[in-house]
């Protein structure tokens, strides 16, 4: 345990001495962990810093004359708001970087009145050398978390900060009742918006008869014709692609139904209701074609089969390279070669086959390049170029062209195919679960619920379909017959992960935190080094954006 300069930690009461363990555990440093903390953009017009605006007018107006602040933070202990009645601790919270967008969880600040509440989910007071960190140890913080009224989950933290030696126990009961108000117009702005919801509904139902779907938190509306159309697997994954779909006002998707018929989304925000979508439904056929941009990987292998030349098909590990590079194939013969082979066969062996390989008119598959040693690599160039349009598929990595170890590679193919990995094939579950169980135990006659299916749909799936076929195994191991529910998943599959929540740019930032870590093997310093931020700021984001590790 790290000794304080100014108490140690025998004297700690028993909940600030786990906070520090806690702290020094999350590699904080005390002297300036604060100069790392990391910024983040606020939005003024979230539904706490709406719904706590006015009570914070409120506790201004009370608290004035005090030299107390009100410290505003989100349910990453990031300060959206802040209040200061006093000049000199307006000065003295600016000096130590306590100002609005500054990250303040346990893992970047230590014990705080922000992070500490949020971490243990109950109101907390943290007098002066109780603070983990050194730049906080002249101010007393009384901090208690703002739960959802609606989900039970932490939707804030609501903090009074002063000097040390104005400290008040009053403080505590005054922000507890604050923190009351701040949940109550939490609670009516949910209402408002299942308002917003059900007008939605409506308008669609007056503007034509079709299948129409209205998602928003709790609240599943659907009119007559999507209920005789949907069945329970699909109303998980319309759920997935409402919540998962682009940070646009309307997008449009092709989704393949559980019966098997082909139907165009076309999903619209619903303005001032959070994540409420709206969702109609057409026969894909009397839809319009498909968006710009939209980009259909099984068509491209299609149009590819027969095709003369070299094809690279990358993709994550799982994603089903081996099966799309057969795709390409089609019914010509084919010569195969695994770069994974490699330490059973030897180099020279393996060069002898993929001489003789070459030689032959058939198809030639070479799988897994990227595992090729440099002499090799440079050799399947040169018998590719010897080849010239005799077919050739070339199985990779994921975005294959930048990647150091295939770009040369990558050069000599005339087209290459990128698969997606499972996590972005949320609209294809249905599917693709009714195939690998037809496949895994054939005539089988279990259903999956939208609860099951809508838990797979919000997995990370590093694994892709190799992992989804594990699972699948698992599943109908213990279960012949009847509806698969959520309790007949694997425990760690159970739980709909808060990315499941996250915002289009949240997305993207937890995207590249994951590949960072991915490519180094788990090497949190070498992940954050090659993010460009600090270790402290790479683990406050994991822990925001439900990253393992």
């Amino acid at each position: 345990m790290h000794e304080c300069p100014t108490q140690g930690p025998s004297s700690l009461r028993a909940e600030i001495e786990l906070s520090w363990r806690r702290a020094r555990l999350g590699g904080v440093a005390p002297h300036n962990a604060l100069e790392r903390a990391a910024f983040a953009d606020v939005d003024p017009a979230s539904r706490l810093v709406v719904a706590a605006r006015p009570v914070l007018d409120e506790m201004a107006e009370q608290l004035r004359g005090t030299r107390f602040c009100t410290i505003l933070g989100d349910s990453s202990a990031t300060i959206v708001d802040r209040r200061c009645d006093s000049a000199t601790v307006e000065y003295a919270l600016d000096r130590i970087g306590a100002v609005t967008g500054r990250h303040f969880a346990e893992d970047s600040a230590g014990t705080n009145g922000l992070g500490t509440p949020v971490e243990v989910g109950r109101g907390m007071v943290v007098h002066g050398g109780e603070h983990y960190v050194e730049a906080l140890k002249p101010f007393s913080c009384y901090g208690h978390p703002i739960f959802n009224p609606v989900t039970r989950r932490i939707a804030g933290v609501l903090d009074i900060t002063g000097i040390t030696k104005d400290a008040n126990p009053l403080l505590a009961p005054f922000l507890v009742r604050a923190v009351r108000d701040i949940e109550r117009r939490l609670l009516e702005g949910a209402r408002q918006s299942e308002r917003r919801l059900l007008n939605a509904f409506q308008t669609a139902m007056r503007e034509r008869s079709g299948p129409v779907v209205v998602f928003g938190g709790d609240v599943v509306l659907m009119n007559q014709a999507a209920t005789d159309l949907l069945d329970a697997a699909d109303h998980g994954v319309l759920r997935a692609l409402a919540l998962d779909g682009p940070d646009r006002d309307a997008w449009t998707r092709s989704l393949t139904l559980g019966s098997g018929a082909d139907v165009r989304v076309l999903a619209e925000r619903i303005p001032g209701a959070g994540d409420g979508t709206l969702l109609r439904l057409a026969p894909l056929a009397a839809a319009p074609g498909p968006s710009a941009g939209e980009f259909d990987p099984l068509r491209q292998l299609a149009a590819l089969r027969g095709a003369g030349g070299a094809v690279l098909v990358g993709g994550e590990p799982g994603s089903g390279r081996t099966r799309a590079a057969q795709a390409v194939v089609g019914g010509r013969g084919s010569r195969v070669l695994d770069a994974t082979d490699l330490p059973v066969l030897g180099e020279h062996a393996w060069a002898r086959r993929l001489a003789d390989h070459a030689e032959r008119d058939d198809v030639l598959v070479v799988e897994e390049v990227h595992l090729l040693p440099d002499v090799l690599r440079a050799r399947l160039v040169r018998t590719l170029t010897a080849r010239g349009d005799r077919p050739t598929v070339l199985t990779g990595p994921a975005d294959a062209r930048s990647t150091p170890e295939t770009a040369g590679l990558a050069s000599t193919c005339r087209a290459a195919v990128e698969l997606p990995p499972l996590r972005a094939r949320a609209v294809e579950l249905p599917s693709l679960v009714k195939e690998m169980v037809e496949k895994i135990r054939p005539g089988s006659r279990v259903r999956f619920t939208s609860s099951a299916v809508a838990a797979l749909a919000a997995q990370p799936w590093p694994g892709n379909l190799r992992e989804l076929e594990t699972v699948l195994r698992q599943v109908v191991g213990h279960r012949t017959t009847g509806d698969v529910v959520v309790s007949d998943l694997p425990p760690q599959y159970r739980a709909v992960p808060k990315t499941a929540n996250l915002g289009g740019r949240e997305r993207a930032e937890r995207a590249a935190i994951v590949e960072a870590l991915r490519d180094t093997d788990g090497n949190k310093v070498q992940a954050a080094r090659r993010l460009g931020v600090s270790r402290t700021t790479l683990y406050s984001r994991m822990r925001a954006l439900g990253v393992p590790g």
